[in-house]
């Protein structure tokens, strides 16, 4: 039976055995080779890509490659790291490529690995072939609700505004929930949420997209009631006092995965080499983000204007697992704060069993036909050889990570075993099966 991440433990045999947290694992790493460099085993066939973003904190290791010089000490010097306007900025880019002006690969929401390659979001449902190289973060979302519902009590809980919700749609009035995508994992979040609790996400609320940095003014201006989006932007709607967290996505379901490093099928299929260099600078910035020394020093860098343009206040509380909730309650050192590697890079590694997951949601709520086989879309988007295959060449202990992280669990007593998506979905009463 393959190891649970949250078990696995260094191994003796690695060159790792001395070390203790992240800082020490890269310290280690780097004192291999002179001056700090590790080199893969051949030059890259090109010196760069297009990677996207979205201004999300789990973008970070992308953005930390690049300030940190870590592309550069894997050869590609001409890497290009491009804000998005939102999330579906970046699929019309990804459908591009970079050869006509869009982008290679990036920072995406983990459904949207097989919602591109199945074309079910793309223009005329045209397949845009994708991989999924790399778990980018766990943890650090937030679901948030407007200054008008904290009597309420709302919280983890979501049917403490059942009644909110049904006084307002008794009055005419609309209700609506924000989140960030179709299917992507923001809206799998808030449904999940609302639905917990009675609320069914398909009839009681209206459910709208509003890319992420426009949550908080549309929040302002009362276009919504409540939203599911990462951070900073739940926590600058509490520093500016116009809502607060009910909770944030780790309470919902602790040590979920989030956005993933995706890209295009046929450019890594044509740029093995440089592909792997990407995947070890990528998860030299995940290492570094991960130590909590460095937490100030990240909320600084992704901050500034170029790449967030947000104020490292907004970000450095929930950066080191500090809530500011918003509604008289604040918890430090809750172990909530959003993670980027994890023992041996359980974190970063993109388990096989997580993506039945999402696909699995995707069918609950009507994105993708009941009959779809998940196992094939798995089995043609998941790269973790990939992954695997630079997590060795930087001396990473890979023994504990097989296809399957075991069955999962939510807040709520609902479990998810891998090997039974039926069993799952059948356990679920609020569903929009097609």
């Amino acid at each position: 039976m393959l190891n649970s991440p949250k078990s696995s433990t260094l191994s003796r045999r690695s060159f790792l055995r001395a070390t203790t947290g992240a800082a020490a694992t890269l310290a280690a790493a780097q004192a291999l080779i002179p001056g700090g460099a590790w080199a893969t085993s051949a030059a890259p066939e090109v010196r760069g890509a297009t990677l996207g973003y979205i201004a999300l904190t789990d973008a970070s290791p992308l953005i930390v490659a690049e300030v940190k010089g870590f592309y550069k000490k894997y050869g590609l010097d001409q890497m290009k790291i491009e804000k998005q306007a939102s999330w579906g900025a970046t699929r019309d880019n990804m459908a591009l490529g970079s050869a006509r002006g869009g982008i290679d690969g990036g920072h995406i929401l983990r459904p949207k690995v097989f919602q591109y390659s199945l074309g079910t979001v793309m223009q005329n449902n045209q397949p845009t072939p994708m991989y999924n190289l790399l778990s980018l973060n766990e943890d650090g979302q937030g679901i948030s609700v407007a200054k008008d519902y904290a009597e309420t009590g709302a919280g983890l809980d979501s049917s403490a505004l059942a009644d909110a919700f049904a006084a307002k749609r008794a009055r005419g009035e609309e209700v609506t929930a924000a989140m960030t995508f179709p299917g992507g994992t923001h809206d799998l979040w808030i449904r999940y949420w609302l639905a917990a609790g009675g609320i069914d996400p398909n009839t009681d609320v209206n459910v709208i997209v509003v890319p992420p940095p426009q949550m908080v003014a549309n929040m302002r201006v009362g276009n919504m009631d409540c939203f599911c989006v990462g951070e900073p932007w739940n926590e600058q709607l509490v520093n500016q006092d116009i809502g607060f967290t009910a909770l944030t996505t780790g309470e919902l379901w602790n040590n979920h995965p989030e956005k993933v490093l995706g890209m295009r099928a046929d450019w890594v299929d044509a740029n093995p080499i440089a592909t792997k260099a990407i995947l070890m600078a990528v998860m030299e910035a995940q290492i570094w983000c991960e130590d909590m020394a460095n937490k100030e020093e990240l909320a600084q860098i992704v901050g500034r204007r170029q790449w967030f343009n947000v104020p490292p206040a907004d970000i450095l509380g929930r950066l080191k697992g500090d809530v500011n909730y918003g509604n008289g309650r604040m918890e430090t050192a809750t172990g909530l704060q959003m993670k980027f590697w994890g023992a041996n890079g359980a974190t970063s590694y993109p388990w096989k069993s997580l993506d039945k997951w999402f696909l699995t949601e995707n069918i609950r709520w009507g994105y993708q036909p009941a009959d779809l086989d998940i196992a094939s879309v798995v089995a043609n988007t998941n790269r973790s050889d990939l992954w695997l295959d630079a997590a060795r060449e930087l001396g990473v202990d890979t023994a504990s990570l097989g296809d399957s992280r075991g069955v999962e669990t939510f807040f709520d007593g609902k479990s998810f075993d891998p090997e039974n998506p039926s069993a799952y979905l059948d356990s679920l009463s609020i569903k929009a099966m097609v």
